[in-house]
C-alpha cells in the first residue's frame, strides 16, 4: 500500500488529478504508515473478542430464558394442584354444612305439623 500510496502522489506531483479519497488515503498511509496496520489488527482483535463475548451473553441468557420457562411451568403446575385442593376442600365443606344445615322451609313445615298434630 506504501507503494501505491507514493505512486499516486507522484502521479499528482506530476499534474495528473487524483480523486479526493485516495489523496487522503495517501496522506493517511504516509502520516501513519505501519500504525494503521497496527491499529486495524487491534480493532479485529477486540471485534472478534466482542462477538465471542456476545456469544457467551446470549448463551447465558437462553439458559436462563430455559431455567425460567421450567420454573414457571412448576410453579404453574404447583398452583393448578393448589387450587384443585381448594376447590376439593371447599366443595367437602360445602357439603357437611348442607348436612348439617336445617333448610328453613323444611323446618317451618315441620313445626306446621307438629303444631297440628299437638292441637288433635
Amino acid at each position: 500500500m506504501a507503494k501505491q500510496a507514493t505512486k499516486e502522489v507522484k502521479d499528482n506531483l506530476n499534474g495528473n488529478t487524483l480523486n479526493v479519497s485516495s489523496k487522503i488515503d495517501a496522506i493517511k498511509e504516509l502520516i501513519f504508515g505501519e500504525n494503521i496496520q497496527a491499529y486495524n489488527s487491534e480493532f479485529e482483535a477486540v471485534k472478534a473478542d466482542i462477538l465471542a463475548k456476545k456469544k457467551e451473553l446470549q448463551h447465558l441468557i437462553d439458559d436462563v430464558k430455559s431455567e425460567l420457562m421450567q420454573s414457571i411451568d412448576s410453579l404453574s403446575t404447583d398452583v393448578n394442584i393448589r387450587i384443585t385442593d381448594l376447590e376439593d376442600s371447599l366443595n367437602d365443606k360445602i357439603e357437611s354444612l348442607d348436612d348439617t344445615k336445617v333448610n328453613r322451609t323444611l323446618l317451618s313445615n315441620l313445626f306446621i305439623k307438629l303444631g297440628e298434630k299437638i292441637g288433635e
